[in-house]
């Protein structure tokens, strides 16, 4: 028995389309093994609004649950692990086809903000800060949580007081910005010359950020967005 979701794959399963996620209606289910035997889906409604993926700009159906073309993770805003995602070759294509990164993530642990914080948790050596390359234009900042399939681009290890999913990174090639996705504790941005910030940003509003401006997560985590050296393109 086959069926067909409503953007005309052909699933095995008759609840959710394996290709894309999408629930299948039960008057799709079409007796017989060959594709050839499914009904032609009907053409969705002339106002219906889609989602833009954010990885690679193609226009998916509202309901997917993940982006056709580079398997981007509408739910969690992250593309899927490598070992277990089985469109990588269409992801490989997709990044393949992107400008070179020229940014990078500055992941630093900051011994004032954890002193604002009066955190119960104890704070790590502060060393030089780990330098994570932006490849993309659409970045998840978080927590690892293997339970619920959540691998965030920018992993801010040992800070509990960071949200599994706790910001969102967006850029248009030449400025970036910031979206706070529901945190637990907020997101908080500062300028490097001024006091720490005592107000977290709006939830799911893209705040801009100016070179010189920091971002403040959890209980001792800080953020800088900045231009990749030659030698930090070179070895990334």
């Amino acid at each position: 028995m086959t069926s067909v979701c409503p953007a005309g794959h052909d699933s095995t399963a008759d609840d959710y389309c394996d290709v894309c996620g999408m629930p299948i209606d039960a008057t799709s289910v079409t007796p017989g093994a060959g594709a050839a035997s499914a009904p032609v889906p009907p053409a969705p409604p002339a106002d219906s609004t889609g989602q833009v993926c954010p990885n690679c700009d193609t226009e998916n159906v509202a309901e997917a649950l993940f982006c056709e073309s580079c398997g981007y993770d509408f739910t969690t805003g992250s593309m899927p692990r490598p070992e277990t995602d089985p469109d990588q070759p269409a992801a490989t294509s997709v990044a393949s086809a992107s400008p070179a990164f020229s940014w990078v993530a500055e992941l630093w642990i900051d011994p004032a903000w954890y002193e604002a914080q009066d955190s119960p948790d104890e704070l790590p050596s502060p060393g030089l800060p780990d330098v994570i390359p932006l490849p993309r234009t659409s970045l998840l900042v978080g927590r690892t949580s293997r339970s619920r399939n959540i691998t965030p681009d920018i992993d801010c290890g040992s800070d509990s007081g960071v949200s599994r999913r706790q910001a969102q990174l967006t850029s248009d090639g030449r400025r970036w910005f910031v979206e706070d996705l529901e945190s637990a504790n907020g997101t908080f941005i500062g300028s490097a010359t001024n006091a720490l910030p005592e107000e977290p940003i709006p939830v799911g509003v893209k705040r801009e950020l100016d070179a010189d401006d920091r971002i403040y997560l959890g209980a001792w985590t800080r953020l800088v967005i900045r231009e990749a050296t030659e030698d930090e393109v070179a070895e990334f």
